[in-house]
């Protein structure tokens, strides 16, 4: 009596015989694949190595040109002209100037209630964003909310509530009178800050 082996059936796909190992099938798409990553991988390091560089060349040459001209206008501020007659012939410790520099004034403080308003549909200044922190998250004002009225000034537009912030007093309560989103009426105290 003849005994046969037990073997598995083969695998679909597998084809029975020839010689190969069950594990090495052949997959004739994966060199594609690895070819198209390896590929992809390279211009990506390309792209990313131009990005780098650029940007360390552009932030170079924006630096250097705004630094050009800051020395430009702090020269035209003292009277020195590079190669001029008021210029330092020799090397050496500055002489003072007969006249100090003179610096500019520093711009007045104008208060602000850290809002973003827009013009409302009908009158009034609607709010669409409130700074925290900031006087108006403090008074209570919340996006959606319209102001109407400013201390004793009506407001029509953003631009007019622009104005009578600009013209308050920082440091000093103010009482605005705001229409919610949900229709109602509220009086607010609000102190407008300077922003520093």
């Amino acid at each position: 009596m003849e005994q046969t082996a037990l073997r598995p059936k083969p695998m679909p796909g597998q084809e029975t015989g020839g010689g190969r190992k069950p594990g090495s099938a052949r997959r004739p798409h994966a060199a594609r694949r690895r070819g198209r990553r390896f590929t992809s991988v390279l211009f990506g390091l390309l792209v990313a190595a131009v990005l780098v560089l650029s940007g360390v060349g552009l932030g170079m040459v924006g630096t250097t040109v705004i630094g050009t001209g800051r020395l430009a206008e702090l020269q035209r501020q003292v009277g020195l002209h590079p190669g001029g007659p008021s210029a330092p012939a020799q090397p050496g410790p500055a002489r003072p100037s007969a006249t100090p520099p003179s610096t500019p004034s520093p711009a007045p403080a104008v208060a602000t209630l850290g809002l973003e308003v827009v013009d409302a549909e009908k009158a009034g200044a609607l709010v669409v964003g409130v700074h925290v922190p900031g006087p108006g998250y403090t008074a209570g004002l919340v996006r959606g909310d319209v102001l109407l009225v400013f201390g004793r000034t009506r407001i029509d537009t953003a631009d007019d509530l622009a104005r009578a912030v600009a013209d308050a007093r920082s440091g000093r309560e103010i009482v605005l009178t705001v229409r919610h989103r949900s229709g109602g009426y509220q009086q607010l105290t609000a102190v407008p800050g300077v922003v520093t």
